[in-house]
């Protein structure tokens, strides 16, 4: 069965985002590599000052999802944190894992809608977090994973 995994890019903080999601999170990043690591390209290299960040950067959560990242090198332009993106949706187990991801995630962010029951039955609320990155929390205990 295929898996979809969340791939989001920063202007150059994607560690320091990573850190503050792995202290949320929990977990061991599965890889790290910076910009220095990769092999030089002379049509677009890398300046030194960008050699530390992020190329790429992986952390599981939960059981069977990966959320992965990078810095966007300066010649490719910056991202604007305030723009419309697809919200990263994350359904919990429990009530008390919502209300843990919730107010751990948010903080220093802005919240869009407070977690709290919701008309369709579920425990919900959605918040763009301190790096720009817009997240849905939900916990429905109706809800059925597929097998």
């Amino acid at each position: 069965m295929a898996q979809i995994n969340p791939y989001i890019h920063f202007n150059g903080n994607a560690e320091e985002a990573f850190l503050f999601y792995q202290s949320v999170f929990g977990g061991e990043f599965l890889s790290v590599v910076r910009f220095k690591d990769m092999p030089s390209d002379h049509n677009h290299p890398i300046d030194e000052t960008e050699a530390n960040r992020i190329m790429h950067i992986a952390l599981p959560i939960g059981k069977t999802d990966i959320l992965m990242a990078s810095d966007t090198p300066e010649f490719m332009g910056k991202h604007s944190e305030q723009e419309t993106r697809s919200k990263i949706s994350i359904i919990a187990e429990s009530k008390a894992e919502a209300d843990k991801l919730f107010h751990g995630l948010s903080v220093g962010g802005t919240v869009e809608m407070p977690i709290a029951d919701s008309p369709w039955d579920s425990y919900f609320g959605m918040f763009r977090d301190k790096y720009g990155i817009e997240w849905m929390v939900d916990y429905d205990p109706n809800f059925k994973a597929p097998q």
